[in-house]
């Protein structure tokens, strides 16, 4: 993991097109403003793993269950 400081008004760049940029900081909460391209998604962590768990649902689901089987 890369670990760096970043001032309020400070950015990191990530690859060519994503600019992530430190809004504000305000006790424990840092405000951050991504700026990427829209074929791009960014999610919060927990959203991100949430959405996950649904489609592992949904493909579940989905899933022919074979209840006949050949002797």
């Amino acid at each position: 993991m890369l670990i760096l400081t970043r001032k309020p008004g400070e950015s990191i760049r990530i690859g060519d097109d994503i600019v992530v940029v430190v809004k504000s900081i305000s006790g424990k909460t840092v405000r951050l403003g991504i700026t990427a391209p829209s074929s791009v998604a960014v999610f919060r962590e927990e959203l991100f793993a949430q959405i996950i768990i649904q489609q592992e649902e949904a493909a579940a689901q989905e899933e022919p269950h074979d209840t006949h089987k050949e002797e």
